[in-house]
């Protein structure tokens, strides 16, 4: 068989990942122990991210026509990616988590919701919170007015009871 024929069916996993994706962040990971690199692996997982390492050519191939075309410009070395289907900012936060006790591990750029980032646009989404913190924060500043309110009435009515 080719080696074409054995490099088609990879270019084709690498497609149909980033093809929906949310968010896709190309990672240099050179230098990251066993140990950095598993726990890096099961919180994307846990995450639900898919985590994985390509050949720079099938990548290159891969990103073709799409939003990614502009990552090609960083396909040199050792790289990974880590693409997520539903949180837009969930794989740059939790790489730079890791790349924070690893520094060899570094964000290259990233592709979010179909904008290229470069490495400090990537690690500018790192610092946003999650959609779950975010709407959290956005219930208790709503809450907030509502309960000071139940609160002063509260005290009023606790003062005409007097």
């Amino acid at each position: 068989m080719a080696k074409v024929e054995l490099k088609k069916p990879i270019v084709e996993e690498i497609s149909e990942n980033i093809k929906d994706a949310q968010s896709v962040v190309l990672v240099h990971y050179s230098g990251i122990t066993v140990e950095a690199d598993t726990a890096l692996r099961k919180e994307l997982r846990e995450a639900g991210i898919t985590y994985k390492v390509y050949k720079n050519t099938m990548m290159n191939f891969a990103f073709e026509g799409t939003d990614c075309e502009p990552l090609k410009q960083h396909l040199e070395g050792p790289n990974a990616i880590a693409i997520s289907k539903d949180d837009a900012t969930a794989p740059a936060r939790i790489v730079a988590k890791y790349a924070k006790t690893a520094p060899t591990l570094k964000m290259l750029a990233g592709i979010v919701e179909g904008n290229y980032y470069d490495e400090k646009g990537v690690a500018a989404l790192a610092a946003v919170p999650s959609r779950e913190e975010l709407l959290g924060k956005l219930l208790g500043s709503i809450q907030s007015p509502i309960a000071n309110l139940a609160r002063v009435l509260n005290q009023i009515a606790e003062a005409k009871a007097e």
